[in-house]
């Protein structure tokens, strides 16, 4: 009878907490569609033109956070550690490249024609390569040693490790904003009203391609799939013969290279950068990361644009000044309502 008693009482609490977990689900689809019905108020309110013009704004935006994100998520994935740091090699990638951008002959205001091309591509290259030797030699040196310490031990040496980074970025531009050259030819045309300049399409295609060419690495390579399976089992991949610590070093390496070039596209894309841009920045792509599911590649893209989308329509259609805070009540929501974020990834205790 005591078997039967606990198996009763142990399907009661499976009932309760599947009870629980869709009132929440429902919860959260309330506050959706709250929002959803006053943005249509102000939508009709400002008229068609408005909303499309805040759209590509907002898909730019989101592009960027997504190249963000995606850096949080593979270091989750793969170590289960949020890299606090990750932002600040991001506005590392912005300082360094607007250094860059003149030792390549770039100016603003030049002719563009296609060896311009072939030097922005030089600097999107080298500044990549810099945010990747950076954030590896972070790994190397800050986290490594710390692998198999009580989690609390890394994850406050990753908060070290930013304001480390901001403090060292302060020291080399100053506190001021820092002037990025707009070197980007100022051409646009207009859709249905709405303009659409060179800016927006740059960061458009560079990301595409960036997230389309990471997705095939993980999926095909010999590296990624040594990834997925540090991801899945750390053990069981060291015993199959995957290196554990190149793999780590290699992940560091690809996050920062996608960090590198959103530092690159936002300085295009906005013409400045401070010492504390990461910070900022970092943290609406952490919340991106968790919204998507942290730990999923696709769902970290995914976030980076919704929270894209959703920073820049509350900024155009509300008070900006609230914008952090509806980004940090979001992030709230997701983990009361939604912890494994959107697509639901759970990654395994290592």
């Amino acid at each position: 009878m005591g078997a039967v008693g606990e198996a009763i009482r142990r399907r009661r609490s499976d009932l309760r907490s599947g009870l629980t977990g869709r009132a929440l689900d429902v919860g959260l689809y309330v506050l959706i569609l709250a929002f959803l019905f006053l943005l249509g108020t102000r939508v009709i309110e400002h008229g068609p033109d408005y909303l499309l013009q805040i759209f590509f704004f907002a898909l730019a935006n989101g592009a960027i956070y997504a190249l963000i994100a995606l850096g949080y998520t593979m270091v989750y994935g793969i170590i289960e550690l949020i890299n606090f740091a990750h932002g600040d090699v991001f506005a590392f990638g912005a300082f360094a490249s607007a250094s860059l951008i003149p030792l390549f002959g770039l100016s603003e205001g030049q002719v563009w024609g296609p060896f311009t091309i072939l030097q922005l591509l030089a600097v999107f290259v080298v500044t990549m390569l810099l945010c990747a030797v950076l954030n590896v030699s972070i790994e190397r040196i800050a986290y490594r040693p710390l692998r198999h310490a009580p989690r609390l031990a890394p994850l406050i040496t990753a908060i070290g490790m930013s304001f480390f980074l901001e403090g060292a970025m302060f020291l080399w531009k100053g506190p001021s904003s820092v002037h990025y050259p707009d070197v980007l030819p100022d051409l646009s045309f207009t859709i249905l009203g709405a303009r659409v300049g060179v800016k927006e399409i740059t960061v458009w295609i560079t990301t595409i391609v960036l997230v389309v060419g990471l997705a095939l690495f993980i999926d095909r390579s010999r590296l990624g799939k040594a990834m997925r399976a540090t991801a899945q089992d750390r053990d069981a991949a060291q015993l199959m013969g995957i290196d554990i610590d190149r793999t780590i070093a290699a992940t560091f390496f690809i996050g920062a290279v996608l960090a590198g070039a959103g530092g690159i596209m936002y300085g295009l894309s906005y013409n400045t950068a401070v010492f504390d841009l990461g910070f900022s920045a970092g943290l609406v792509a952490f919340t991106a990361a968790v919204f998507g599911g942290i730990g999923n590649i696709y769902g970290a893209a995914i976030g980076g644009l919704v929270l894209g989308l959703i920073r820049t329509f509350w900024d155009g259609y509300f008070d900006s000044a609230w914008s952090d805070v509806v980004i940090f009540a979001i992030l709230i929501m997701v983990l009361v309502f939604r912890p494994t974020g959107i697509l639901g990834m759970r990654v395994p205790e290592k």
